[in-house]
């Protein structure tokens, strides 16, 4: 597969998302396993996580962590390319429900349970998860300065982060920012600014659910013409176009789309091997919902 950099790290172009592999109706354990074993088997090696994807309740905290862990670990080949990247400081105490903790000891605690759980002394990519309003930008970003320091995180990265939120971010942490994650997708396009930051900046820029959410991402076809009859001309799923475009978009792109079947991401992983065309990328560019 095509590879990226996220911070001094090479990574395939694609990556997995996590969380509907820990989420209400979540797979079996084995069928989870298969499906992140299926990414590796393609050329994955970006699996990203947090230590709230999981159904809510404290004794379900890292589910993911500790499903990703388990299945890098069963592999039958070398797994040593392969960057986990969790997320701490959004929290899921009950099914349904999600808040914030963006206190900096907090999170240098949750760091570790997270480093605990993935069972490595040092977290390869470790993002603030989402914006705490109770708690300057600036003193959460500051806590990921301190782990980078202590050698606990390997990388830092911050999710749900708008342009300014960007900045203070990599000016806390010295220039040291690695990585945004924000929702990015046909669907849900207001991230561009954040995108195109970052690719002035040369920071990762990776879109969650990038195909739309789990609600929607199998109906993208039906929802966006436009990527359905592009992917019809080249034989694939619009799925797959919809990547490609986004892939398009910055060298600093890498989506990461969620998968819960081995089949879902096999199909994602061809992604790479698609080059549009301008013509394309002006059509979907300009491309609706149609019920817009």
């Amino acid at each position: 597969m095509k590879q990226r950099v996220i911070g001094d790290v090479s990574v395939g172009a694609i990556g997995l998302g996590g969380m509907p592999m820990s989420i209400e109706g979540r797979p079996d354990e084995r069928q989870a396993i298969a499906t992140i074993h299926a990414a590796l088997e393609a050329g994955v090696t970006l699996i990203d996580t947090a230590d709230a994807y999981h159904v809510g309740g404290a004794d379900e905290v890292g589910h993911n962590e500790e499903l990703i862990a388990r299945a890098v670990r069963e592999y039958h080949d070398d797994t040593s390319s392969v960057l986990i990247a969790t997320k701490g400081g959004h929290l899921r105490p009950e099914a349904g429900g999600w808040t914030q903790n963006g206190h900096p000891e907090y999170l240098k605690e949750a760091a570790k349970a997270s480093a605990k759980r993935l069972g490595v002394e040092s977290i390869g990519l470790y993002q603030f998860h989402r914006p705490d309003p109770a708690v300057p930008y600036a003193d959460s970003v500051g806590a990921l300065a301190e782990l980078l320091d202590e050698g606990v995180i390997r990388m830092a990265g911050i999710s749900n982060a708008d342009p300014d939120q960007i900045r203070t971010a990599n000016e806390e942490l010295g220039g040291r920012l690695a990585s945004v994650q924000n929702q990015y997708s046909p669907k849900f396009r207001s991230s561009e600014p954040e995108l195109e930051l970052c690719d002035e900046l040369g920071i990762a820029f990776l879109p969650w659910s990038p195909l739309g959410g789990i609600g929607s991402a199998a109906d993208l076809g039906t929802a966006f013409e436009d990527f359905a009859y592009i992917a019809r001309d080249r034989g694939v799923t619009p799925q797959v176009i919809a990547l490609a475009w986004e892939l398009q978009k910055s060298d600093v792109v890498v989506p990461i789309p969620g998968a819960s079947r081995p089949q879902s991401i096999l199909d994602s992983a061809t992604a790479p091997t698609i080059k549009l065309g301008p013509d394309d990328v002006a059509r979907l560019d300009a491309a609706r919902a149609a019920d817009d």
